[in-house]
């Protein structure tokens, strides 16, 4: 498993025009690089005004492109993913979530049914750090977690 934060592969606006003038964004080079040695994907994101933050879409805007060193369908064609979103509102970013279930589709994506929304962000987690407080929920997370790994070891044999 890798951890990855999309603020340390920070990328311009994908625009077809400017990858075609300027070449391909060295961070989205490193991340496709690092998301084809990875069979699954477990995304975690905020919900922005409904949908997923610019910086994820971009980042799969970009990674998704063919590059000089990978084809289009090496980073995610046939590849699982599950997905979180969490929210400080009460419907927890389930609506971000069929946004990227959409777009990690049309990539050829396979998602699995079972989602996370995590409402009242702010108070299941202990002051600004990452841990989470509240018990029910990290244990759903974890679940959910463990139903990635269950259907890569499925799909693939065993995994690490």
């Amino acid at each position: 498993m890798t951890y990855i934060d999309l603020r340390d592969y920070p990328m311009p606006i994908y625009d077809l025009d400017d990858h075609e003038k300027n070449g391909f964004d060295e961070h989205a080079l490193k991340l496709q690089g690092l998301f084809t040695q990875h069979d699954g994907f477990l995304i975690a994101t905020p919900e922005y005004n409904g949908s997923l933050p610019a910086a994820l879409k971009n980042t799969i805007d970009w990674v998704s492109r063919p590059s000089d060193l990978y084809p289009r369908s090496a980073v995610f064609a046939g590849k699982f993913a599950a997905v979180m979103a969490s929210s400080p509102g009460s419907l927890g970013g389930v609506r971000s979530l069929s946004h990227l279930r959409g777009v990690l589709t049309s990539i050829n994506v396979n998602v699995l049914p079972q989602e996370i929304a995590v409402p009242f962000a702010e108070e299941k987690f202990a002051g600004d750090g990452e841990e989470m407080i509240d018990e029910t929920m990290k244990v759903r997370l974890e679940e959910l977690g463990s139903l990635l790994v269950e259907m890569l070891k499925k799909t693939h044999g065993q995994s690490e």
